[in-house]
């Protein structure tokens, strides 16, 4: 059972929390003291917890042994979560809709674990900070949005250089510049892989549920640190402000991977010598290994050097170290895709979309199935070959004017027709104009 503490001598007596409370739990005793009359009746969001001013309330989630903690949450908090989960002890980050709550939430419960919360000038700082504390030994991420993530892109840049674990969320919205900024949009895809300069690869990881972000939040900050790299966790308006009933399970420490630690001599250490399995040990600032970090192109021991040979090999080895790790590090789900004739390619908020569509479809007698893509990049072109080489027609619904639809096209040996669901207007894709997509495909190979 969950239960709610109010800290009288906190508390300024403001009503924020009977106001929000969803299932209107507070009454105001003879004081105008808001107390929870129907403590048994809540359900976990925590939302009076994070919106209270005076931090006067404190909702402790009851778990359940065999499922774990069952709430209802927000996928910016579950984000939250589970990057503390993974271990993560250092934000730095500048308030941008949609992914504020992610910054509020951070400067509240880092504290508690001893961990750091720093508000930064803007998102150019807040991309150096976490890169800094990174390399301190930290595990560390930062939140943005649209121009925010723009401003990351230099910095993002030197995180890839320097092999530095770290995790940017961006919760997307409509754009370009600031766009409508409380809206939902999924139109940085190709940024989210290409939007720093030069030859190198990304991991990219998409959410489509409250769960995905606490769970994928781990996964992002696991693949950070094995592969010595950052990675973007790119959710949407819609995901990181969707509330829904999560089980949220505590993460054991041996489903947590912390970065590979130097065993040598500290004379001999070369923090970029990847020779013995691809991946170079890395030693924290302040310890007894010196470790020279630039943004320019280095050798093993991190001086820099210009020459022809030593540039080929470092840029081809922040691509290769993703690409030919591609069966660790991609992750696709298939739903109702074993008799499936018609596929529905899609990721984000729009595989919720593509789900009802399904059910649609199939109550019509229309065998069609989805293909939900988690990991964007590197891209899984092996997982969407083989569904475009056993299906008839596909349709790509997202929520930009055509970005995923083009790796669709680039991947499709058997040339089947593949048509888009586009919408760039603020309002989610509706699983109805998924499904008569679908029967255009249908009826065009009649």
């Amino acid at each position: 059972m969950n239960r709610i503490i109010v800290k009288m001598d906190r508390c300024k007596r403001c009503g924020i929390c009977i106001e929000i409370c969803p299932v209107k739990l507070f009454d105001r005793e003879i004081d105008k003291t808001p107390l929870p009359a129907r403590a048994k009746e809540c359900i976990g969001c925590k939302l009076c917890e994070y919106r209270c001013p005076d931090f006067a309330i404190k909702v402790e989630v009851g778990k359940d042994e065999k499922l774990g903690s069952i709430r209802f949450m927000q996928g910016n908090e579950a984000i939250t979560e589970g990057a503390l989960a993974a271990g993560a002890r250092f934000f730095a980050g500048y308030p941008i809709t949609p992914s504020s709550e992610i910054a509020e939430i951070s400067s509240k419960r880092l504290p508690e674990l001893g961990g750091l919360y720093i508000q930064m000038e803007d998102e150019i700082g807040s991309m150096a900070a976490i890169i800094g504390a990174s390399a301190a030994g930290k595990k560390s991420f930062t939140a943005t949005s649209g121009p925010g993530f723009s401003l990351m892109q230099e910095n993002l840049g030197v995180a890839v250089m320097a092999e530095i674990p770290c995790v940017i969320i961006n919760v997307q919205r409509s754009g370009p510049s600031t766009g409508l900024a409380t809206k939902p949009a999924q139109g940085d895809f190709m940024q989210s892989r290409w939007g720093t300069h030069g030859d190198h690869g990304i991991i990219v990881l998409s959410p489509s549920s409250v769960e995905d972000c606490y769970y994928l939040t781990v996964k992002a900050f696991n693949l950070a640190e094995k592969y010595r790299t950052p990675v973007i966790f790119l959710a949407d308006e819609i995901i990181g402000h969707l509330q829904e009933r999560a089980i949220i399970n505590e993460i054991k420490p041996e489903d947590i991977v912390n970065r590979k630690q130097p065993s040598c001599d500290p004379k001999d250490y070369k923090p970029f010598d990847f020779s013995e399995d691809g991946i170079a040990p890395l030693a924290s600032y302040g310890s007894d290994y010196i470790v020279r970090l630039s943004g320019s192109t280095h050798d093993e021991a991190g001086y820099p050097n210009a020459t022809p040979a030593n540039a080929d090999k470092f840029i081809r080895h922040y691509m290769d170290k993703i690409e030919k790790n591609k069966k660790d590090i991609v992750i696709t789900r298939k739903y109702h895709m074993e008799d499936a004739e018609y596929a529905i390619i899609t990721f984000g908020c729009t595989t919720r979309s593509a789900l009802e569509a399904v059910e649609i479809l199939r109550a019509e007698g229309k065998k069609a199935g989805v293909l939900q893509l988690v990991t964007l990049w590197p891209f899984p072109d092996e997982e969407v070959t083989e569904v475009c080489n056993s299906v008839k027609g596909a349709v790509v619904p997202e929520l930009n004017l055509g970005q995923l639809i083009r790796e669709v096209y680039r991947v499709n040996k058997n040339n089947i027709p593949i048509v888009g669901v586009n919408r760039i207007d603020s309002l989610p894709i509706h699983p109805n104009e998924i499904a008569e997509k679908i029967k255009e495909v249908e009826e065009c190979q009649k």
